[in-house]
């Protein structure tokens, strides 16, 4: 069995002081990626024994950033989609296994009226390239905060919030797309039904008490591992940031 985790931090500092070690240690993953760290490299001493971490530092401070958390050493780590244009904002992660590939990320908002809705487009085009081949090599797992509510049932208020950042149709579209290329939404293959089931609260609004949240964390796969899903989980009871742990356990 392989556990992994994907957890925006929302700040990885802040995380620390949240109890982030404590959540770490409880999940026990063999994988444990990170979005949004916000960090500069030697900004945090993180002692995590027995685990190789791979880091990527957005250029803009305080901005943005993944990382990894692996028990295993891999084949390989890349770094970015190798597109200059993509590759100032620390959001992609790639580590070669034996038998799989695994893709951290942490995708562009459209931010406020949909003001980089064009840019995040062009990444969406851009990393379905770069997964599907990944994917004529071997399997891939393809993770992280994914800033998008798939469909209605993904978020507590679907039509207030049609049209805006994270719900529009160009990025529902996006990962239709995506997903019929040949990737498998874990979560909804085992829970296709599930209301109410979100990893992600604004902060306002008393959102997380009243649980009026979107589900945009995501663990997909390339289809031929959809028969090995055993588990995927969400942990909103995980305090810490304004999104909750994600989980996957695959028979690998």
């Amino acid at each position: 069995m392989l556990k992994l985790i994907s957890w925006n931090v929302n700040g990885l500092r802040a995380c620390l002081k949240k109890g982030f070690e404590d959540v770490f240690y409880f999940l026990d993953a063999d994988l444990f990626c990170l979005q949004e760290t916000k960090l500069q490299a030697g900004q945090v001493d993180l002692d995590l024994p027995g685990y190789y971490q791979y880091w990527n530092y957005a250029e803009k401070k305080g901005y943005s950033g993944t990382a990894v958390f692996s028990r295993r050493e891999p084949i390989s780590v890349r770094y970015n989609l190798g597109l200059e244009e993509h590759d100032r904002e620390g959001r992609l992660i790639t580590l070669e296994f034996e038998d799989f590939y695994f893709v951290c990320c942490y995708t562009p908002n459209a931010q406020s009226e949909l003001a980089r809705l064009d840019y995040r487009l062009t990444w969406e085009t851009d990393l379905r390239t770069y997964l599907l081949e990944l994917d004529q090599k071997k399997p891939v797992v393809y993770c992280g905060d994914l800033n998008v509510a798939h469909q209605e049932i993904d978020l507590k208020n679907p039509k207030t919030n049609r049209g805006n950042p994270g719900f529009s149709d160009a990025e529902r579209a996006k990962m239709t797309t995506l997903l019929d290329s040949g990737f498998t939404d874990t979560f909804r293959t085992l829970y296709p039904d599930r209301t109410g089931a979100y990893s992600w609260w604004s902060y306002r609004f008393n959102a997380r008490k009243n649980n009026a949240g979107w589900r945009i964390d995501y663990f997909l796969v390339s289809d031929r591992l959809a028969e090995q899903i055993s588990a995927a989980d969400l942990f909103p009871e995980i305090m810490g940031s304004d999104h909750c742990p994600i989980g996957l356990t695959l028979s690998l």
